[in-house]
């Protein structure tokens, strides 16, 4: 039957039965290329920035779901339902604690990263976080020689002696803080141009540790990508040496293949082992008219077990600071 054969009273309902269909399926084509270029990994262009926002996009899946369920479309309906179930396998975990959560036993350890946003956060806010959280190591990322006076004005020195400086000017500056002394320390410019300040940190009762204070070039332009790639992926990996932890502005989310690439040498993202790891860490906390996405993290090699890790605010800065309890092995 044609809608000539139609009588011409039902043609205007039969009409809007036909656009309703082609617009649910027109509706499920954007989710399911997104899905399909998570899942393989294609980070190209500005796509890399979409991809933070994986998270939002999970959610709206729901509404085809629930549209095509209401209008009685079955095809578009399954579909739907494949493509809502790919976001959840992908998304879902991140909000629920692992079973594994590595070694309980050992020395506690907390540690803590904080983007300064050009070195304008509020270092009381910092040392306020520091001291009341008693915080053992401290990661700084955008760090400047002003950021490094304040800090040290507002006392932070005075709870985290040991440090490991690279401050310049702009984003590209790094530091580590420490409670207990180094056995070697450094810091190397990544091939995006950034600073990151690294050591060993001998831990009292557990030995020495390796970290780092992470942060590889945004892909905020095109032309960055290529370096924010090379970046992720010339992060120390965790395979054997000292046991590692490697934290900062990642500039990257659990939807990133290359952050997924490099928990897969054999780290695991704190937060997400602890089902906090849908909690925004960038965006709107400057004002910004950004959702928050998550691209600070503690990666702990597998040898480091998680306790626990909460995000702070941190006044004057576009992010907030994330502490991490971590165990390392005892000596």
């Amino acid at each position: 039957m044609t809608i000539t054969d139609v009588p011409p009273a039902a043609r205007p309902a039969r009409r809007r039965r036909i656009v309703l269909t082609v617009l649910l399926w027109l509706s499920l084509i954007p989710a399911a290329v997104w899905l399909l270029g998570r899942t393989f990994g294609w980070e190209a262009g500005h796509w890399v920035m979409f991809l933070a926002f994986t998270p939002y996009v999970a959610v709206w899946t729901l509404v085809p779901l629930a549209a095509s369920l209401i209008a009685r479309r079955w095809a578009a309906a399954a579909v739907a339902a494949l493509i809502a179930f790919g976001f959840a396998v992908a998304v879902v975990p991140r909000a629920l604690p692992d079973s594994d959560k590595g070694p309980a036993g050992g020395v506690e350890l907390r540690v803590m990263t904080a983007n300064l946003l050009f070195s304008g956060a509020d270092p009381e806010v910092i040392v306020k976080l520091v001291r009341e959280q008693r915080v053992d190591v401290l990661a700084v990322q955008e760090f400047t020689e002003r950021g490094q006076n304040a800090l040290q004005v507002a006392g932070l020195e005075e709870i985290l002696p040991n440090r490991q400086f690279a401050p310049e000017w702009g984003a590209s500056g790094s530091g580590l803080y420490s409670r207990y002394p180094f056995a070697e320390q450094a810091a190397k410019r990544n091939t995006g141009g950034f600073q990151q300040a690294h050591a060993a940190v001998q831990v009292p009762g557990a030995g020495t540790i390796y970290v780092e204070s992470v942060h590889p070039l945004a892909p905020s332009e095109r032309d960055r990508v290529p370096g924010w790639s090379t970046d992720l992926r010339e992060q120390v990996p965790a395979e054997g040496g000292l046991p590692k932890i490697l934290m900062g502005d990642f500039n990257a989310t659990l939807d990133h293949r290359q952050l997924r690439d490099l928990i897969g040498t054999g780290y695991r993202d704190a937060a997400d082992t602890v089902g906090e790891g849908l909690v925004g860490s960038w965006g709107p906390y400057d004002g910004d008219p950004i959702p928050p996405v998550t691209i600070d993290h503690v990666l702990v090699d597998e040898r480091i077990g998680v306790r626990d890790v909460k995000v702070y605010p941190v006044a004057e800065s576009d992010h907030r600071a994330v502490i991490a309890w971590v165990t390392v092995p005892a000596a």
